[in-house]
């Protein structure tokens, strides 16, 4: 699957938020600090790949606001 978008989370939220998408049955990854993404220390990312509308939505109302762009 292609990465699409992330969220920097701190990692603190991991626990909370890995179990609430693995209820939701979304895929995605958690990727340590890189390069490639934006994060401040501390931070890690949960990353997607595209999704439904209706499933982004979600997404977004779970972590507050919209992703960031994956870079490609």
């Amino acid at each position: 699957m292609q990465k699409s978008f992330y969220f920097p989370v701190p990692w603190g939220d991991i626990s909370y938020l890995r179990e609430a998408l693995i209820i939701m049955e979304l895929p995605f990854w958690i990727e340590q600090p890189s390069d490639r993404l934006e994060l401040a220390p501390g931070e890690v990312a949960i990353v997607f790949s595209d999704m439904h509308v209706r499933d982004y939505n979600a997404v977004r109302e779970l972590f507050g606001g919209h992703g960031k762009r994956y870079p490609e």
